[in-house]
């Protein structure tokens, strides 16, 4: 069973429903009593890094997080999910859950040369195939929408990138903890195929 920490940041029931179309079972909770009794959990999210934060504190699912992790528990964010990981963000002065090393920074026009943001879209993604979290079988494509983008402390954390005006980083991962900025609840075939492996033993 896969807990998704509902926290009120999220579209829980888009990623429930896509775990339930690959034949993984959910269950939505903002309760860690429940959740602790999942295998695995996905911290989902839409919104502001500061409010993201400041949601799981009030919660006590900040604290939660960090113990489950700490147990090696797998964990697995999405899109602000994967922010909150990380030690903070430019975005709002709470600081992250410090559980992939790095720091959110916004998507700059010096970088983008041009581009819009928030980057919004269908991008091709590639994993380091020595990532340990994903085996992609062949090219594969997500669906994005953000304005922030993760930069790793250390370069091996970042386990798959896209282009977007510059080298993005798409998925990150440290242990049992990994995070991927793009929607896999979005991203029909491609998400699914994440999705599954995510959580390939609570089928």
């Amino acid at each position: 069973m896969i807990g998704i920490v509902d926290y009120g940041c999220g579209n829980l029931a888009s990623v429930a429903n896509m775990l339930k179309r690959v034949g993984v079972r959910s269950q939505i909770s903002s309760d860690p009593r429940i959740l602790q009794a999942s295998s695995r959990l996905i911290l989902p999210g839409v919104g502001s890094f500061g409010h993201g934060m400041a949601q799981l504190n009030k919660l006590g699912l900040d604290a939660f997080l960090r113990e489950q992790a700490a147990q090696g528990k797998p964990l697995l964010g999405i899109c602000l999910g994967m922010q909150l990981l990380a030690a903070g963000s430019e975005e709002g002065g709470e600081a992250g859950l410090g559980l992939v090393s790095g720091f959110v920074r916004h998507l700059s026009e010096q970088q983008l040369a041009g581009l819009p943001v928030p980057h919004v879209g269908w991008n091709e993604v590639r994993f380091r195939e020595d990532n340990g979290f994903y085996a992609p079988d062949g090219m594969q494509r997500f669906y994005f929408t953000h304005s922030y983008h993760f930069v790793c402390e250390r370069e091996q954390a970042r386990i798959a990138t896209t282009e977007y005006g510059g080298v993005v980083t798409a998925a990150v991962a440290e242990g049992n903890v990994a995070g991927v900025q793009f929607h896999p609840e979005k991203s029909h075939r491609f998400g699914m195929a994440l999705l599954a492996a995510f959580g390939c033993d609570d089928g």
